[in-house]
């Protein structure tokens, strides 16, 4: 890849923060967005507003058109067997909350478990420790190991018929472990529980099949693949989504209402009450097609290169940092803490220099608490980052040190 060809495709990358170029390590929190994807936000409000699916005019046709198609794409990015099978939503959170509030309130009863691991991000632990409340049931999780792997055989140990959900992280946003989702799913099924799979972390970096997965639903956000931010999906399994209650009533999930009842629409209206978020489902498709024109297997060779280098770099040339999640199959996530020095100074302290990390516990206080620690550095680097800014992050480690020494 022409790398300062790409980076020229985004615009925040030329600017500068407290006069120092933007280095821009935040990418697990939020990536960064393609000017073609700026444009076709703006160029939806400038050229063709208006509602989708009911309008009988030229401007309704062309936005149902244009969100439509990003249905299609998001069909084939993860190889669901039908468009119909995938749900827009807010993003991440709203899709976990979604099954939990419809699956897992008319599924689940009293002595029921459901199991997440650890590492999970709080948007996967409370949704469905508020529905077992309500149910009586137990929300469970996985131990993982020093390194920050799932343990697969206390995994094992937890499955009985009383499980009937597990929950699960693709990519630890925390640590950047790759969860193995297939082998999870594979025994979670044996004893016959649903599973759902968080991709927030990996849709952008790790090929995702979801037939070849077999897992009952898998959700994600946009704003983590270079898209807009209050956007992402929810794939799930046809006849589960079709069983499944509705989450929202209102206008488009409905075929008829009257005072004597109402009728549901099909999938996927059925899940899509309301107005929808247009413009950026619109620009999402701009984010689909920048990752399918770069490859993602490129894309994820070359976060691959920047992770490995970086933490080379951090073990030879910062001795008192210890980096927390230290799996050897991991995402583009460099999270440690330094020796005596607070992780709020640190990022204080980079982002005078232009440098832009994440601080605290990442959402994911029960794994905080597993390490003993109030929070980590994070830096999570993305296709657009390189070498030298590295090299420079490494350098103000090395400064940020000697002051504290």
């Amino acid at each position: 890849m022409d790398i300062e060809q790409l980076r020229s495709e985004f615009p925040i990358l030329a600017t500068e923060v407290n006069g120092h170029p933007l280095t821009y390590f935040d990418n697990g929190a939020t990536n960064q967005k393609p000017q073609s994807v700026i444009d076709a936000l703006s160029g939806y409000y400038k050229g063709y507003n208006s509602n989708v699916h009911r309008g009988a005019h030229a401007l309704a046709d062309k936005a149902t058109q244009a969100f439509e198609h990003t249905r299609e794409l998001l069909k084939e990015f993860v190889n669901a067997p039908k468009t119909e099978q995938i749900i827009f939503t807010k993003g991440t959170t709203e899709g976990i909350n979604l099954v939990a509030n419809t699956y897992g309130r008319a599924n689940l009863q009293a002595g029921d478990e459901v199991i997440v691991s650890t590492m999970e991000h709080h948007s996967n632990i409370v949704p469905w420790q508020i529905v077992a409340q309500e149910k009586g049931a137990t929300v469970r999780n996985i131990p993982i190991s020093d390194e920050g792997e799932i343990i697969f055989e206390e995994f094992e140990k937890m499955l009985s018929d009383k499980v009937k959900i597990v929950s699960i992280v693709h990519a630890s946003n925390a640590l950047g472990t790759v969860n193995p989702v297939e082998r999870i799913i594979e025994k979670a099924h044996e004893i016959g529980a649903v599973v759902l799979i968080d991709g927030a972390q990996s849709a952008a970096h790790l090929p995702i099949d979801v037939q070849a997965l077999n897992c009952d639903f898998f959700v994600t956000s946009a704003h983590k693949m270079f898209g807009p931010t209050g956007m992402g999906f929810l794939y799930g399994k046809e006849d589960i989504l079709n069983d499944m209650p509705p989450f929202m009533g209102g206008g488009e999930m409905i075929k008829e209402v009257s005072f004597d009842g109402t009728t549901f629409n099909t999938l996927p209206y059925k899940f899509e009450a309301g107005t929808p978020n247009i413009a950026d489902t619109v620009a999402y498709a701009k984010a689909i097609e920048f990752i399918n024109r770069y490859g993602k297997e490129n894309i994820a060779a070359r976060e691959k290169e920047l992770l490995d280098y970086a933490t080379k770099k951090l073990i030879e040339e910062v001795p008192t940092a210890k980096i927390i999640g230290t799996s050897s199959n991991k995402v583009s996530v460099l999270s440690f803490i330094i020796e005596n020095i607070h992780n709020y100074d640190i990022g204080m302290m980079l982002d005078a220099r232009g440098i832009a990390v994440r601080t605290g516990h990442h959402c994911t206080q029960p794994l905080m608490a597993r390490y003993g620690l109030e929070g980590t550095v994070r830096a999570s680097f993305s296709v657009y980052n390189t070498f030298e800014e590295i090299d420079n992050f490494i350098e103000a480690l090395k400064r940020i040190v000697k002051m504290f020494g």
